[in-house]
């Protein structure tokens, strides 16, 4: 698939760094009988390796011209294109349980995040090549710069690890931007604190949409600071200084 060039408007870098390509695989760990569906393949980086190890892939590719080589270089009975915008696709179409692996487009990587979290029941496991910024405020603990609206939404659904540094100089045309490999793991049913996620998100937005104040000015539309009393918080604090348990408490108490 050589002499495709990049387009600027899907976001696309190219990994070519096999000694990095070997360690995802490694990290991923495919079996044969995985349902298993690779985000943007582009130039099948990824997606040869992977097919070394599993009996089928799908994928998800927006850009024409790849599509066009995909249907070329690979048997239908080994690969499914689905050829669209991975924000719109809809995962409930494919069988479960579904691991999803792809070199996301840096651009769009937190809108993809929060739709793939949609089908979080339907997931065994997720690894994702990413912005390094990015995967720092995926993993990040409270009260430290890099944590925010991110790390909650995502950790309360989500066990998350950073696995690996990915330098610039591993994909062509090389991004400005250092990367990272992540592994998201669905919680499990009885470990969720969240009922609402509708209620929660609201809150949790409110809360980080002016992260310097304290909470008794940001969530005064949701408590007071007799509430605050109740559940234990300081008012006093930013929402930085908040865990997802507390964050899922507010929420819980809110809507009783």
């Amino acid at each position: 698939m050589s002499g495709h060039k990049a387009k600027k408007q899907f976001g696309q870098n190219f990994l070519v760094d096999q000694a990095i390509i070997a360690d995802i695989v490694r990290a991923i760990r495919p079996e044969a009988a995985d349902t298993m569906v690779e985000i943007g393949p582009g130039l099948g980086a990824l997606t040869r390796p992977l097919l070394q190890h599993l009996n089928h892939l799908h994928v998800v590719e927006i850009d024409r011209d790849i599509i066009a080589r995909l249907h070329t270089d690979y048997p239908q009975a080994k690969l499914t294109v689905h050829a669209g915008d991975a924000l719109k696709f809809d995962f409930a179409t494919l069988p479960a349980p579904l691991r999803i692996v792809g070199n996301l487009p840096y651009n769009i990587s937190s809108p993809l995040l929060f739709h793939f979290a949609d089908y979080a029941e339907r997931v065994n496991d997720m690894h994702f090549m990413l912005q390094n910024e990015v995967v720092e405020r995926m993993v990040a603990e409270p009260s430290t710069a890099a944590y925010g609206r991110l790390s909650v939404m995502l950790q309360a659904r989500f066990y998350m690890e950073k696995l690996l540094d990915v330098p610039p100089e591993s994909f062509r045309p090389a991004p400005k931007v250092d990367s990272a490999i992540v592994r998201m793991i669905p919680l499990p049913v009885n470990q969720l604190l969240v009922k609402d996620q509708a209620r929660f998100s609201a809150i949790v937005g409110t809360a980080f949409g002016q992260r310097r104040k304290m909470l008794r000015s940001t969530l005064k539309a949701y408590l007071n600071e007799a509430d605050f009393e109740k559940l234990g918080i300081d008012s006093q604090l930013r929402a930085e200084n908040l865990g997802v348990e507390e964050f899922a408490r507010i929420a819980c108490y809110t809507r009783a």
